[in-house]
């Protein structure tokens, strides 16, 4: 019996407690934004905080770590503990930037775990409200009569915003200035400024500026309508292939254990799907998800695939 229990004794020490139990008493859960505060990805972030602090009856803290194409704070959960204290909210950059340098700073899904998705979303083509045209067909228009007066922003080099101004540009035939910042917060402050012309904007922060006249909804990067947007028209029905449904979602460290993925899921999913984050979302132009990791994995390698393609056609790489 006594060899027994020791056999047991060295089994449980084969698994540190940490990896089983979650939250650890006592420890706080850091949410890192790889994005400046005030974006759609951090306000999302917050509003999901809250609520899931509630549920877990502990700390949950947004972190911003802004800068290097979301790698700064990427690199950040990375090398974190794999307990589900340490977790990244971040957009579709995650899955993109594996294929925009030579050398990858991370393979999306041997670096880190895929937890679960905060929001389904797409970006929203905008113009500033001192520009001339109401329409992509204006644009396009004005754009191939005065080819050295545009420019627009990104959330960053690399961004599913940059991607998606390239390629609008290469398919309309016309040139426009890339003028990349550190996040969406600065990229809607440039815009709104009148520093950058357009912005293949987050539909946050799209649709409150909309409202207050400062910029011009042209056309959504969606595969098909926002449900919140239905008079909005899709670049692919004005005859440009420019957009993909994209998501807002939750990676952890590589190696969690399926029972720390498993129990963090549930109460980010508590938090998604709670009434009020529901709702913030719906008036942002977002759909709340909350799915569960098997089914964000799947669809995260089916847009690594199809944003890998789209990188390559356009020859776009940061480490040139």
């Amino acid at each position: 019996m006594r060899h027994l229990a020791l056999l047991f004794a060295a089994a449980l020490a084969a698994f540190p407690l940490h990896a089983q139990q979650f939250p650890q008493p006592g420890k706080p859960v850091r949410i890192v934004v790889p994005f400046a505060p005030g974006g759609q990805t951090d306000i999302q972030a917050r509003a999901i905080a809250q609520k899931m602090g509630e549920s877990l009856g502990a700390s949950v803290i947004v972190e911003n770590r802004p800068g290097g194409s979301t790698v700064i704070g990427a690199r950040e959960v990375q090398k974190a503990a794999p307990d589900g204290h340490t977790l990244l909210y971040t957009i579709a950059t995650h899955v993109q930037i594996p294929h925009l340098y030579r050398t990858p700073p991370w393979d999306a899904f041997k670096d880190f775990t895929p937890i679960t998705a905060g929001a389904k979303s797409a970006t929203i083509l905008t113009a500033h409200v001192s520009q001339p045209y109401n329409t992509v067909r204006g644009l396009v228009d004005y754009a191939k009569a005065n080819p050295d007066k545009l420019n627009y922003a990104s959330f960053g080099a690399g961004s599913t915003s940059h991607l998606n101004g390239e390629l609008f540009k290469r398919l309309a035939g016309i040139d426009m200035v890339h003028v990349p910042y550190k996040g969406s917060g600065d990229a809607m402050q440039g815009h709104l400024s009148g520093v950058t012309q357009l912005f293949f904007d987050g539909p946050t922060t799209a649709i409150a500026n909309a409202k207050t006249g400062r910029v011009k909804m042209l056309a959504a990067a969606a595969e098909t309508r926002y449900e919140a947007l239905p008079y909005l028209p899709t670049m692919r029905e004005l005859g440009y292939d420019v957009g993909m449904w994209g998501y807002l979602w939750f990676w952890g460290p590589a190696n969690m254990p399926p029972a720390t993925v498993e129990a963090v899921y549930q109460h980010l999913a508590k938090g998604i799907l709670h009434p009020d984050v529901k709702e913030l979302f719906a008036r942002g132009g977002s759909e709340a998800s909350g799915m569960p990791p098997a089914e964000m994995a799947r669809v995260a390698r089916d847009l690594d695939a199809r944003w890998g393609k789209v990188i390559r056609d356009l020859g776009v790489k940061l480490d040139q």
